[in-house]
């Protein structure tokens, strides 16, 4: 299958959660790290997001000071978006709506934003084919990254490790969902770099798959 270089981010605090619970928002590493997140992003040729941490974090995944701007990529299960998000309201790269179940609410192309109703999968292989993305850099939640995780599609794994948080909690999310159950099988990667930032209490890390 043809598709596109896979990249993940994520902050991941002292205990191995990448939010509390009840969620909260993006915003609790430094700005560093937030200038990373933005590095990371020239890179792609389109930002993939899990409908729940759009909403959580209102992200609008534009770039500053780049032409042209990624595609905005978003997957929901239901197809219930909220259009009042004001990732729609801004300008930017053409926003693509994945809806891999029975969408919930009417779901369909409109002047700015482009529906799918397929399977991640699948609109991984279009990215490739119909959009020619080459690179596709993935923000998260942990679900979807547990989805791209059990399909073995991640190619690099950058992750920030806070340090200077605990978050705890039964149901708080990690890296790969809410901790319930296993991925299919284990994944190798080889550390790539490891860029400790004693001042903020962080570390930047970058992994990538071995195969």
């Amino acid at each position: 299958m043809r598709r596109p270089v896979i990249s993940t981010n994520l902050a991941i605090s002292a205990d191995g959660k990448i939010s509390s619970s009840p969620p909260r928002p993006s915003g609790w590493t430094s700005s560093a790290d937030y200038q990373r997140l933005l590095d990371l992003r020239k890179t792609a040729d389109a930002i993939l997001i899990g409908r729940g941490t759009l909403e959580a974090d209102r992200m609008t995944m534009v770039v500053p000071n780049r032409s042209p701007q990624p595609l905005r990529c978003v997957v929901s299960h239901s197809g219930n978006f909220d259009f009042q998000h004001p990732v729609f309201q801004r300008p930017g790269g053409h926003i693509h709506l994945l809806v891999t179940g029975a969408a919930t609410t009417a779901s369909s192309s409109a002047a700015g934003y482009t529906v799918h109703h397929m399977s991640l999968l699948g609109f991984l292989e279009k990215l490739a084919t119909q959009y020619h993305v080459a690179r596709l850099h993935c923000e998260g939640g942990g679900q979807l990254i547990k989805a791209l995780a059990a399909l073995d599609v991640i190619d690099e794994f950058h992750a920030t490790l806070a340090g200077h948080t605990l978050f705890g909690g039964l149901k708080s999310a990690t890296p790969t969902g809410i901790p319930a159950e296993y991925l299919p099988s284990s994944l190798e990667f080889k550390l790539r770099e490891l860029r400790p930032i004693p001042e903020s209490g962080e570390c930047f890390l970058t992994y990538q798959r071995s195969r």
